[in-house]
């Protein structure tokens, strides 16, 4: 079982031709197709559709849907597959090769389109997904501008979904954004952050503004610290000449962290669609002020990690690993103490972190409430109490834990901590979905919540430029500082610790 889009999304998404840049990629195959073959499982793709890679790979139609076949079957959580549905999928696929940097290739991508819309009668709405470099971004946008496909008219929209990252940093990133607005209005740019396609993130705005008991706690009166951790057991794999030039900052800091943290602490919105929600979110980011170089050295701390173990088996340092320099200054763990100066979240310190090759692979929220103004049970309590916490798990489990206080039976008042937890594998959750599925669907229906708009992309630059700036200016001199295994630098737990706090290790739900 697929688990469907949120509830008001319920019709087929509008009739359109789906053009995959990029379609022999390692994405495509691993999350796009399968997600695309659930929405069509649950009856959320139109039925007038067609899927159209491009790529530069040698092929043709035939080709393309027997690798296509070959790695849904292998890659899909969703088993078995509907061969059924499968079929009909297969046969509105198409593909063409080519050099993206050529424009005989968008030439005849235009003339495939054509064919296209005229055999299956597909009206002229098309969305193109860059499963491309960054590098290339704005080289399709320009090409698909050069021969009229980006325009807009009666016969129907054009979307471009634009995956992640947007930009190295700041400067380059409005450099981008001119480039694509030279083609393409602000509505017609989707930039895609696939974190915000799980369940349980979704989930933060239903929790918050769907439980009356929840929402008036939710500020500074009665919370008193936020955490977020990002943390991966994995290195950087195949991807070290990319991670070498990007780092943790870039790869994770400025886009899903603080898109999390801005569901975490935004004001209700409006509606729950089109953008009173990126309203919201903005509004938080611009609270974040950027920091001064004299905090920027106090409240943030980059590491690297040295060799080490997970899971009883050794691991290499991250300069020993493929295409890494071996005196790379790269950060691979950050940590951050940041302040949303508003009035709701005033004097409460939100901590995040985020790491690779660390003890555990957990992404989760941890909200500390404050302890209660009086303790009645007596001052001298047997064991210690710590106040109540809220875990939002985002994976690999997906789930909210909330610890509460009971007393222990028995003649004696003794005060025990009680988990209270919800888990998504209980709650009709089924194991075929990529995180990819209400993304892809949403763009296809026209809906932008949950994506980037460019003036928080360019927000959420503006808070870590200023971080990058100073950690290039003074170059981290005890590299590696961590090992493969553990939660990072100790470093980290000084920072936290300076604030009266210490960092949260919840692996899996209670």
């Amino acid at each position: 079982m697929v688990t469907p889009p949120p509830a008001g999304h319920d019709r087929p998404g509008d009739p359109c031709i789906i053009v995959i840049f990029g379609a022999s990629g390692d994405l495509t195959k691993r999350k796009l197709l399968p997600a695309l073959y659930n929405l069509k499982a649950l009856g959320l793709l139109p039925k007038d559709f067609a899927i159209l890679g491009v790529a530069v790979s040698p092929g043709d139609d035939q080709w393309f849907r027997d690798e296509i076949t070959s790695e849904i079957h292998e890659f899909s959580a969703h088993r078995p597959i509907d061969e059924t549905i499968w079929e009909e999928f297969r046969k509105r696929s198409f593909y063409i090769s080519g050099d993206l940097n050529s424009t005989a290739t968008f030439e005849k991508l235009k003339t495939v389109l054509e064919r296209v819309h005229g055999q299956l009668k597909i009206p002229g709405n098309i969305l193109f997904y860059l499963a491309v470099a960054p590098t290339l971004f704005s080289t399709v946008v320009r090409q698909l501008g050069a021969i009229g496909l980006t325009k807009e008219d009666e016969k129907g929209w054009r979307r471009v979904i634009v995956e992640k990252p947007f930009g190295h940093d700041l400067s380059s990133a409005r450099a981008l954004n001119n480039e694509l607005s030279q083609e393409l209005k602000e509505n017609q740019i989707y930039r895609i952050d696939h974190y915000l396609g799980k369940e349980t993130v979704q989930n933060i705005l239903v929790f918050r503004f769907g439980n009356s008991v929840f929402e008036p706690t939710w500020n500074r009166r009665y919370i008193e610290y936020v955490q977020v951790t990002v943390a991966e057991t994995l290195g950087v794999e195949l991807r070290g000449s990319y991670y070498d030039q990007a780092g943790a900052m870039r790869d994770m800091v400025q886009n899903h962290i603080l898109s999390v943290l801005a569901l975490i602490a935004m004001e209700p919105p409006s509606s729950i669609s089109g953008d009173s929600v990126r309203d919201e979110k903005l509004k938080v980011l611009e609270a974040i002020r950027p920091m001064s170089p004299e905090e920027i050295l106090s409240n943030t701390i980059r590491g690297q990690y040295g060799a080490g173990e997970i899971s009883g088996e050794a691991v290499p340092a991250y300069r020993r690993e493929p295409q890494v320099s071996l005196s790379s200054n790269t950060e691979t763990f950050v940590a951050l103490k940041l302040s949303v100066e508003n009035w709701r979240w005033a004097q409460v310190p939100f901590f995040i972190r985020t790491g690779k090759r660390l003890a555990a692979h957990t992404t989760q929220v941890v909200i500390g409430f404050r302890t209660v103004p009086l303790l009645l049970f007596g001052k001298n309590m047997p064991n210690h109490i710590p106040p109540n916490r809220l875990v939002l798990y985002i994976q690999p489990e997906e789930g909210i834990t909330l610890d509460i206080h009971a007393k222990r039976p028995g003649p004696k008042i003794t005060l025990a901590n009680v988990p209270l937890n919800f888990n998504y594998s209980e709650f009709g959750r089924g194991d075929g979905a990529t995180g990819y599925e209400t993304l892809l669907y949403d763009c296809i229906i026209g809906d932008p919540t949950l994506f980037h708009r460019y003036d928080s992309v360019d927000t959420s630059w503006q808070i870590v430029d200023p971080i990058l700036d100073v950690w290039q200016a003074l170059p981290a001199r005890d590299f590696p500082n961590y090992a493969a295994g553990s939660w990072g630098p100790e470093s980290s737990d000084r920072l936290i610790a300076k604030f009266g706090h210490q960092w949260h290790h919840y692996p899996k739900i209670s």
